[in-house]
């Protein structure tokens, strides 16, 4: 494995790390203004534009699963440069079509190729740096990805705007070069060749098998997946939330999204600062707790008053600063349960949480997205949730610490 000393300063590998992981979200959220151009000029339904969303979100989960064990295998950077460059081509192909089922065709390719930067960086943080010193690391990469989904849709209702909706797919094109070009040159390969997995169906399934069938993983993991969910959930709805509830344009999607990332700003600095001072256990309390807040005032809100600016945002900036405060603890705790396999574990984790965030984007969001309350409700459900399922995992971990002492 590549020493520390030899690899980039950790602000600049930060900086790649968050750019890798900001594929994701440019991907699903720049060309959210454009559906309405997109739905006119492929003469598509609604529901078909909404299904490119659900497209891309599918394949994404499903491929989300291997990144990790093909990096396990083969290396990190090698998986990431190649899973570049078909982006890359999958964003050019999205640009050129002329039909809304192409369109699906190539925005499945987008997404199985887009989540290998977010899946691997996770495993690559975790190579390089352990305990607080990783916390800081994942937080600090959570603070410089934030911008991403307040520039995205912005970037897209412009782009959309004064050009067209294939200029946001090009846009992608270009970014996945440079990311290309930047990794080729300054990311580093952080699996030492022993340290590698085999790769066949034997492994592989005891490998997967080990992770799924783990109490404390499906707990852990499906915390951080419904707290992400009640954010996706608000991603998935943006066009009616905005253009019908709220009654505004194509250009006024930071009103929603501004609020998000100022959140996850925050939320990921407070975890940084933390991280080494304060236990584990006592931030993500802090981050539960912010969730819950922030889910109740926004039912309490839209059970007695009609949706409007800024009431209707707000809640957005205290939820998203509590999940990304739980975010780089959990994520941790995670990974550590099987730290032989960590590209394998960071590719189940994100699996778990976009498989969720599809049924979110497929099925949840068109029921719900016709009501405010409606939207509100689910968004504190998912928090409830989460909160349950990381109070029972640490009663799991409890119980076996003390099987362990008394052995």
């Amino acid at each position: 494995m590549m020493d520390r000393t030899s690899t980039s300063s950790p602000a600049r590998l930060a900086l790649l790390l968050a750019a890798l992981a900001m594929l994701g979200p440019f991907s699903v959220d720049a060309y959210l203004p454009a559906f309405p151009a997109i739905q006119q000029n492929l003469h598509a339904s609604a529901l078909e534009v909404q299904q490119t969303l659900t497209a891309y979100m599918l394949s994404f989960a499903v491929m989300i699963l291997w990144h990790g064990a093909l990096s396990d295998a083969f290396g990190r950077r090698s998986i990431i440069l190649i899973s570049l460059a078909v982006y890359a081509i999958a964003s050019i192909a999205c640009a050129s079509v002329h039909s809304v089922e192409y369109l699906w065709v190539f925005r499945m390719l987008q997404g199985v190729s887009a989540g290998a930067g977010v899946v691997i960086g996770r495993a690559i943080t975790r190579d390089l740096y352990s305990g607080a010193e990783a916390e800081r690391m994942l937080s600090l990469v959570t603070m410089i990805f934030s911008v991403s989904p307040a520039i995205a849709p912005i970037v897209g209702g412009v782009v959309v705007t004064y050009l067209d909706w294939r200029s946001i797919f090009l846009l992608l094109f270009a970014f996945a070069l440079l990311l290309l070009w930047l990794c080729q040159r300054q990311l580093p390969e952080t699996l030492a060749a022993e340290k590698r997995q085999s790769f066949n169906p034997t492994s592989l399934w005891r490998n997967y098998r080990q992770i799924f069938v783990s109490p404390l993983f499906q707990l852990k993991a499906g915390a951080i997946a419904c707290n992400f969910s009640g954010l996706f959930l608000y991603v998935a709805s943006a066009p009616a939330i905005i253009t019908q509830h709220l009654g505004l344009g194509s250009n006024d999607f930071g009103w929603m999204f501004v609020p998000s990332v100022a959140g996850i700003f925050l939320g990921a600095l407070a975890a940084n600062r933390m991280a080494g001072r304060a236990r584990a256990g006592h931030q993500v309390l802090i981050g539960f707790t912010l969730l819950i807040v922030a889910g109740i005032s926004n039912v309490g809100y839209h059970l007695f008053f009609p949706p409007a600016l800024p009431w209707t945002v707000a809640p957005l900036f205290l939820y998203t600063m509590g999940m990304s405060m739980v975010a780089p603890g959990l994520t941790l705790l995670v990974l550590d349960l099987f730290p032989h396999i960590r590209g394998t574990v960071a590719s189940c984790q994100s699996f778990t949480m976009t498989m969720l965030s599809a049924l979110v984007s497929g099925l949840i969001s068109p029921l719900v997205s016709h009501s405010m309350l409606a939207l509100a409700i689910t968004q504190c459900g998912f928090a409830l949730t989460g909160l349950l399922l990381w109070r029972i995992a640490r009663i799991v971990s409890k119980n076996k610490t003390r099987e362990r002492e008394s052995l």
